[in-house]
């Protein structure tokens, strides 16, 4: 199993949701109204005057055979909308109940 954590401007959940739900994700948590200033080319989203903009962000938890699929059609988007702001990021887990 594999946790997900994808990171987005706010503008763009649907798209983002959409994109879960028809690879079969069902259960996620989700951060809304959330700050952050991209780490390379990505502008500020603090919600204030100057940087209006805010960010979501989507916590999910899949099997391992949906990452790649995942992370290809996210990528995808970040590269065809680079205002979104997408990023994603994946880690094993090692256990849950």
């Amino acid at each position: 199993m594999k946790a997900i954590f994808i990171a987005y401007n706010q503008a763009y959940y649907d798209e983002i949701a959409n994109l879960l739900n028809k690879n079969g994700v069902k259960g996620y948590t989700e951060w809304n109204e959330i700050k952050g200033h991209g780490s390379e080319t990505g502008e500020a989203h603090f919600g204030n005057h100057a940087w209006p903009t805010l960010n979501n962000a989507i916590l999910t938890f899949v099997e391992d055979g949906l990452v790649a699929g995942i992370l290809e059609q996210l990528h995808k988007k970040d590269t065809q909308t680079p205002e979104l702001g997408l990023r994603a990021f994946c880690w094993s887990i090692e256990s849950s109940i």
